[in-house]
């Protein structure tokens, strides 16, 4: 996966995030969305409904960048 520096985070749009209002886990191509669901659950102070929002960002993201995401919600993460 590529790194992205401070100054290469600052140029994302916030849609390039799955948590955009916190600018958290980067979406912008295959290896960060793959990051960003392995990371999922350690994103703090976030309700719920961000949570859901989040998901859906990244499932998009996902099939934009053809990463497999056998999950249906993120409830399902680090589960069996």
């Amino acid at each position: 996966m590529s790194e992205l520096d401070a100054n290469d985070r600052e140029k994302l749009s916030d849609s390039d995030y799955a948590f955009p209002k916190e600018r958290k886990e980067p979406i912008c191509d295959a290896d960060h969305v793959r990051n960003a669901i392995a990371r999922f659950d350690q994103v703090e102070g976030v309700s719920d409904k961000e949570r859901d929002e989040a998901w859906d960002r990244i499932k998009r993201a996902a099939k934009k960048y053809d990463v497999e995401v056998s999950e249906k919600s993120w409830h399902e993460l680090g589960k069996s």
